[in-house]
């Protein structure tokens, strides 16, 4: 008898998730432990694991769809079984030209489709040369046909294809869909070619033309479709910003010292190999260590509210900002005051690489105790993060910046000066716990020597 596979709930806040990439085709052999699919959830893009042996013989989504956790979106039975029926629960396609071509040319068309959005979630750049002459025919003819519509008059494409062609500013309905029922996927955004101008083709016949002049950069107006991760930002932080009573706070530091630590420890460790030793801090990697080692001085910072009780945590599990291209993401380093600062940076590192991968697992975004968001690299001086539930606090590192200061002898000099502030969760720390804090945070960072003992 078939199982169907249903959208599995892959973080604790997902609700739905998208198909971006099937892993197994309909007719292919499965067992117990393969990936049959790519799921993008609310922070993440993860792999959907089949916990049974058989083939595949239904899909019932296709890539781009989005499917409630819970709904089905495969069947794995005996070869040749007729898959059950899913219960409506699987997103229905939407109507268009391809629904009159019979069930053998919907079939075919959605193989090539899934082969087509192969590349939808990945970095993957290796693509094969082999059918670019192909490619890029259709691409170039695609401006002369009309793509296909929902009865509505939407024009139908994947989230990806409308995320790129906004960024490259192509106009979709000037774009041929190769997906099924002419639906447009990210391999006929990335190949279309615009037809050349009347004034374009006069030239290349004339072989003399006076040069055009460069058009003027116009504004576009769009509508982009919101993901299920800005879905997800959205919610958590309105909660976050209309429950939590937030206070703010900031402090100046003299980042002088920070800084001619980091170039000397890079100095000295660059040209060393790495399997001994050799790497490269980060301003980053030092703040986060000394926002952890500064917890230690005043623990009270390191709680939580749980609505009935506020919990002070044992470890600091301290999380930090990454910037994606749909959003933002907070992995975590576990107990970060137990690390030193070698080993924070090699995990923010790794972190890092793993978000802008969409490869994070939900135990790498959750549970924190702290968190910093960093927007000194954007020369920003100094602004306030809204508080990741449940923390207690968020730290905003700014731009170290040079700035006319006055020394100990009254002498008004260039100092490095770097803005660093708080905002904290009222219910769970008062200001003066977080002033506290700050003042640790501000003399480890003004003698960082103290966070490598």
């Amino acid at each position: 008898m078939a199982t169907l596979i249903d959208m599995p709930k892959l973080s604790d806040t997902m609700t739905v998730g998208t198909l971006v990439k099937w892993l197994k085709n309909e007719g292919d052999a499965v067992a117990s432990g393969d990936m049959i699919a790519e799921v993008e959830t609310d922070k993440a893009t993860m792999e959907v694991e089949c916990f049974d042996d058989g083939t595949l013989i239904k899909q019932y989504c296709g890539v781009g769809d989005e499917v409630a956790v819970g709904d089905a979106i495969a069947a794995i039975g005996e070869k040749g079984e007729k898959a059950p029926d899913a219960g409506g629960s699987a997103p229905k396609q939407d109507s268009g030209a391809g629904e009159d071509s019979g069930k053998e040319a919907e079939k075919k068309a959605a193989k090539q489709s899934s082969e087509s959005d192969d590349t939808d979630a990945t970095d993957d750049t290796d693509a094969s040369s082999e059918s670019t002459a192909a490619e890029s025919s259709d691409a170039s003819s695609a401006s002369t046909s009309a793509p296909a519509t929902t009865k509505g008059g939407h024009i139908k494409a994947s989230p990806l294809a409308k995320k790129i062609a906004a960024d490259k500013g192509i106009d979709l309905a000037q774009v041929q869909g190769s997906g099924p029922g002419g639906r447009i996927v990210k391999a006929d955004v990335e190949n279309f070619k615009p037809a050349a101008s009347p004034a374009k083709a006069d030239q290349a016949a004339g072989g003399q033309a006076a040069p055009a002049a460069a058009p003027a950069a116009t504004l576009e107006a769009l509508e982009l479709p919101v993901s299920n991760m800005r879905k997800s930002i959205a919610k958590a932080l309105v909660a976050s910003k209309t429950q939590a009573p937030h206070f703010y706070l900031q402090i100046e530091v003299d980042g002088g010292p920070l800084a001619q630590l980091r170039a000397e420890l890079n100095a000295k460790l660059a040209d060393l190999p790495k399997e001994h030793g050799g790497t490269k801090f980060t301003v980053n990697d030092l703040t986060l260590k000394a926002a952890a080692e500064a917890v230690r001085r005043v623990p009270a910072i390191n709680r939580s509210w749980e609505g009935d009780k506020i919990v002070q945590h044992a470890n600091v599990h301290l999380a930090f900002g990454v910037a994606i291209d749909d959003g933002l993401v907070t992995p975590v380093i576990r107990a970060a005051e137990t690390k030193g600062l070698r080993q924070i940076g090699a995990e923010a590192r790794t972190l890092i690489k793993k978000a802008r991968d969409k490869k994070l697992t939900p135990n790498e975004m959750s549970g924190s105790t702290l968190t910093v968001t960093n927007l000194g690299m954007f020369g920003i001086s100094d602004f306030y993060g809204i508080i990741n539930p449940n923390n207690a606090a968020i730290l905003s590192i700014g731009a170290t910046l040079k700035k006319p200061v006055v020394n100990d002898k009254d002498e008004i000099v260039v100092g490095q000066v770097m803005k660093i502030g708080l905002s904290g969760d009222h219910r769970t720390i008062d200001g003066a716990v977080g002033a506290q804090y700050l003042q640790a945070l501000k003399e480890i960072l003004e003698t960082p020597a103290l966070m490598l003992v």
